[in-house]
């Protein structure tokens, strides 16, 4: 039985990363039948409950206000929009709802109050609730556990040395920080990546380590491939080959054997092969439905077509951790604070981000 390891080297992931193809799923696909079931898979569904208008200037993101991408923003949905779309999402055979806010943190007030709201709502159909709202503190993280929340989402993005050549309005210190405030809480963590902004296999492994030395790792690891949208600073980046997006999902897999590895974004570029070979090297959960926040994504009577295909089945939720209690607003125990945290803004430049933001103009 494979123990968990929080030590491992850049090295060694780039030598288990650059395997033999065959050796590496053969390796992938038993640590994944150590850990999980090979024939199920966690379906999630991803809304945007705001979208557009976002302060930062991350690379890939045509949600940033700097960028000129066509995307239509919306202010913050109603509680009762949210509701009737996690509704549906249930009868699509999704068990987790997943509402991503273009924040760069929260910010105490009627907002957060209300995607509070949101969060007893989802819990209360049986769903599993995850939210990615940006940079989060520890009273928040309570808030939201309160709640009811099951996951937190926050990405590393990459590794430690390539994000400051797609982001420079924060620091990696600060995502380090938001998995930590979630920690304090019984809230779960999702953190993961994107491959194809024009990152190296060194990069890529960079990123491993940082999410494999996290104690306890995180119980959900999204891979993304660039989706490159007109507009951002990476719209010239080639599709990633599916080659190395099943490489990527072996080595995670190896590395972080108790997760549950996402294949995300830039599905609709991938074959039904590419994907069962991803699930073959232990991808064990997937978004569904239409959309991903703002970028195209299978639709989902096709994906339950794949899963029958495939013999696969959708997970049922709480299967690896309990239902939270959801604490309704009255009795809640953690209030507002109106904190105003000092997030870094670290001051170096990006050349190819500033010139997309000149184009917008």
């Amino acid at each position: 039985m494979n123990t968990i390891r929080y030590n491992w080297t850049k090295e060694e992931i780039i030598a288990i990363y650059n395997k033999p193809l065959m050796d590496l799923l053969y390796e992938a696909a038993t640590i994944h039948r150590q850990f999980h079931n090979p024939n199920v898979v966690q379906v999630s569904t991803l809304l945007s409950i705001k979208t557009g208008g976002c302060p930062e200037d991350c690379g890939y993101c045509p949600q940033a206000a700097r960028y000129h991408t066509n995307i239509e923003g919306n202010d913050l949905m109603s509680v009762s929009q949210v509701k009737a779309q996690a509704l549906r999402a249930k009868a699509s055979g999704s068990s987790r709802v997943c509402m991503g806010a273009a924040w760069r943190n929260v910010k105490d007030g009627p907002e957060f109050d209300q995607v509070l709201e949101m969060v007893r709502t989802i819990n209360k159909l049986d769903m599993e609730v995850c939210c990615t709202l940006g940079m989060i503190t520890e009273n928040q993280a309570k808030r939201l556990a309160e709640a009811g929340l099951y996951a937190y989402n926050h990405n590393l993005d990459s590794s430690e040395e390539y994000y400051k050549e797609i982001i420079s309005t924060r620091g990696y210190e600060d995502r380090l920080q938001t998995i930590d405030n979630v920690r304090k809480t019984n809230v779960t963590v999702c953190s993961g990546g994107i491959i194809g902004m024009g990152e190296s296999i060194e990069d890529r492994a960079g990123m491993l380590v940082a999410l494999a030395s996290l104690n306890p790792q995180p119980e959900s690891v999204p891979i993304n491939a660039l989706v490159a949208v007109e507009g951002t600073p990476l719209e010239n980046e080639k599709p990633v080959e599916i080659w190395d997006m099943i490489r990527m999902v072996a080595t995670t897999r190896i590395v972080i054997p108790e997760t549950q590895v996402r294949l995300s974004a830039g599905r609709t570029q991938m074959s039904r092969e590419g994907q069962a070979m991803c699930f073959f090297a232990g991808a064990n959960s997937i978004f569904a439905g239409d959309k991903l926040l703002t970028t195209p994504n299978p639709d989902v009577n096709e994906d339950m077509k794949m899963f029958e295909l495939l013999g696969l089945t959708p997970q049922k939720p709480f299967i690896k951790k309990m239902q939270p209690q959801t604490v309704e607003a009255e009795d809640s125990e953690y209030s507002s604070l109106g904190e105003k945290p000092k997030w870094s803004r670290p001051s170096h430049v990006i050349e190819r981000n500033v010139e997309a933001s000149q184009k917008s103009k």
